[in-house]
């Protein structure tokens, strides 16, 4: 793979994106490999510019220009998150179909191109640091996430694989909803776990959990708890994100059960994230119901107080998280100290 400027055309005829929504996502200046999403992120531009560095910068030592954040499976998910910011009406499948989509280096290969002409556009910006842009055309860091469920993408272990045998990776993020957990599953006995595995975590009950997440399959309450026991022993750093939500998930009185469940799954940190009134979440919820810092830092000192084992680690004002460390199953939270010993 290479920044030369080459795509690799199909072989076979691979999963497209809607026109319709291809031609949004264009406009939002998202690039496109068949089903494949990329995109520069808010962060990604500011550090461009040395206009700062996102959270995961400040908790775990990722450096932001040079993470590339995609997904093989955009436009496609289980869940219709009440708090999702993506065009997720156009989401209609539950399965990608092997023989239907784009193997690893197709998908990698296009979108490394996609994004370096995403890149291109800020080197005529006076106030971009060229070294930075040079710097971010070979990723260091894969964030898979952005949009969809990537865990549906039938070739995910194949892809993290991929991405280790690159010169450059140093680290690999992957986001999960939960729902697939005979993938999580695969990444574990096919050696391709990623080097931070994320579970999304927005409820404590089945009640919760149907109203913020509305779940297309029947049994994605059970599907999701399996994920998050699984997390106890995968040999990989894992994390639960919350995103919380005034009048859905956030009500204090729920702590207690939020405890018991992070105990459950061991996890080495915890994400206490506010939600954002950003995208089309704003047609679905309103801006009341983003808490404040005050308030995510609360919930968060108490849950860390209920739990016995969590301890707040960090917190970042301006994205409104704060992030808890296991002080029973410890880690180095720096990425490369981690690496360096494993």
């Amino acid at each position: 793979m290479s920044c030369s400027g080459e795509t690799i055309e199909p072989e076979n005829e691979f999963i497209q994106i809607k026109p319709m929504i291809l031609s949004q996502l264009k406009k939002a200046k998202y690039g496109i490999s068949d089903h494949a999403t990329v995109e520069l992120c808010h962060w990604t531009k500011k550090s461009f510019k040395d206009g700062g560095q996102c959270y995961k910068h400040k908790f775990y030592g990722i450096s932001t220009h040079r993470c590339m954040e995609f997904s093989p499976a955009g436009m496609f998910c289980e869940n219709r998150c009440v708090y999702c910011w993506r065009p997720m009406e156009f989401y209609s499948a539950l399965k990608m179909p092997e023989d239907k989509v784009a193997p690893p280096e197709v998908i990698m290969t296009n979108l490394m191109e996609e994004r370096r002409k995403l890149i291109m556009g800020h080197y005529g910006d006076p106030k971009s640091n060229k070294e930075k842009l040079d710097e971010s055309l070979l990723p260091s860091h894969y964030a898979i996430s952005l949009s969809g469920e990537p865990t549906m993408y039938p070739q995910l272990p194949d892809l993290i694989k991929y991405l280790k045998s690159l010169q450059n990776t140093k680290s690999i993020f992957l986001v999960t909803n939960g729902q697939e957990p005979e993938m999580l599953q695969r990444l574990r006995d096919e050696d391709a776990l990623p080097t931070q595995l994320y579970l999304s975590t927005n409820a404590p009950n089945y009640e919760t959990f149907t109203l913020v997440n509305r779940p297309k399959y029947k049994d994605a309450w059970e599907r999701w708890n399996t994920s998050l026991e699984m997390l106890a022993e995968l040999d990989t750093r894992t994390v639960l994100r919350f995103t919380l939500i005034k009048d859905y998930n956030a009500d204090e009185k729920l702590i207690p059960e939020y405890a018991e469940m992070i105990k459950r799954s061991d996890a080495h940190f915890i994400e206490i994230k506010s939600y954002m009134h950003v995208g089309r979440s704003t047609n679905r919820l309103q801006y009341s119901n983003s808490p404040d810092m005050s308030e995510i830092r609360h919930f968060a000192n108490e849950l860390a107080k209920q739990s016995g084992i969590y301890s707040v680690m960090d917190e970042s004002d301006m994205s409104r998280i704060v992030v808890l460390q296991n002080q029973n199953r410890f880690t180095d939270r720096w990425i490369s100290s981690y690496l360096d010993t494993n």
